[in-house]
């Protein structure tokens, strides 16, 4: 006869398994056999109907590695990520900042800061189309009022990332500083009276208060840039197509020219792999080293 203690660790057991059995579910079928399958086609040959594919082990990697485009799309992926991150985060703290404070139209500031959240990025990179276009795009309209030459901002190379790069700050800027401004309106008010009474200035406040008790937000929201840096691919189709001459695409980029534009599936599941396996090093660099120097409460 079975005492109550194990038919009671047993039902416990049986009931925890039964409430993560929807994510488990969930997770497998759409997160964990996606990655083993495209791991599994990497290790294979490009098919035809003549020729089927092959078993070739890690020679897709290889080619990758040796590919001087991939290398370049690599590069061009990680100045965006470098660029896009640190800027959209600071750029939102600071909205944050002044769209919690007191300040007339305080709604208003807010709604406007928010407003490019809202569009989907083809309407974003449309409208940007039309403020890049050379002949009467209202940049070069604008710089025209000054004397400057008129400049053809997303089809030379020196100029068309930073013209995309600039599209995605301008769309993630506000999006995270709705998570910034809910973060500061949970700073209790008699923290700030502390500071002031022991004559603090705004920048020691800033500094000493406001910015470690925001860590959890910022390390949330640093995840999610990360993320986006790879994912983000939409603006590309309107704005440059990854050109000129490459100067401008983005590994998800290459990863659907290579699978849906030349039908070399398993040269993008290859790219894919390893796009997995570097976030699952930065996830690993996150729980293991800034999870530990952020502060919850």
């Amino acid at each position: 006869m079975t005492d109550p203690f194990t038919l009671e660790r047993r039902r416990r057991a049986i009931h925890g398994w039964l409430l993560l059995s929807p994510a488990l579910v969930m997770l497998t079928v759409f997160a964990f056999y996606p990655s083993l399958a495209t791991f599994v086609t990497s290790l294979w040959s490009r098919g035809t109907r003549r020729r089927p594919s092959e078993f070739v082990g890690f020679e897709n990697y290889q080619y990758l590695f040796e590919d001087p485009t991939f290398w370049l799309v690599a590069w061009n992926n990680l100045l965006y990520a470098a660029i896009t991150i640190p800027i959209s985060i600071a750029l939102a703290l600071a909205m944050a900042l002044w769209a919690n404070s007191k300040i007339p139209a305080r709604s208003f500031v807010r709604t406007a800061y928010f407003t490019p959240t809202v569009l989907p990025m083809i309407a974003a990179a449309n409208l940007w189309l039309f403020f890049y276009t050379p002949s009467f795009g209202i940049l070069n309209q604008i710089g025209g009022l000054f004397g400057a030459e008129p400049v053809n901002w997303l089809g030379q190379p020196s100029t068309a990332l930073w013209a995309v790069c600039a599209v995605t700050i301008w769309k993630e800027a506000g999006f995270f500083m709705i998570f910034y401004l809910a973060a500061l309106q949970t700073i209790p008010p008699d923290l700030k009276e502390a500071a002031e009474i022991e004559g603090a200035s705004r920048w020691t406040y800033l500094r000493r208060v406001v910015l470690p008790l925001l860590m959890p937000t910022t390390l949330f929201i640093l995840v999610n840039a990360m993320i986006n840096s790879v994912k983000l691919i939409d603006h590309l189709f309107i704005l440059t197509k990854g050109g000129p001459s490459d100067s401008s695409k983005l590994i998800l980029y290459y990863i659907w020219e290579n699978a849906f534009a030349y039908f070399d599936r398993p040269t993008a599941a290859a790219m894919t792999a390893l796009v997995l396996t570097l976030l699952g090093a930065l996830a690993a660099f996150q729980f293991l080293m800034l999870d530990k120097r952020t502060h919850y409460r």
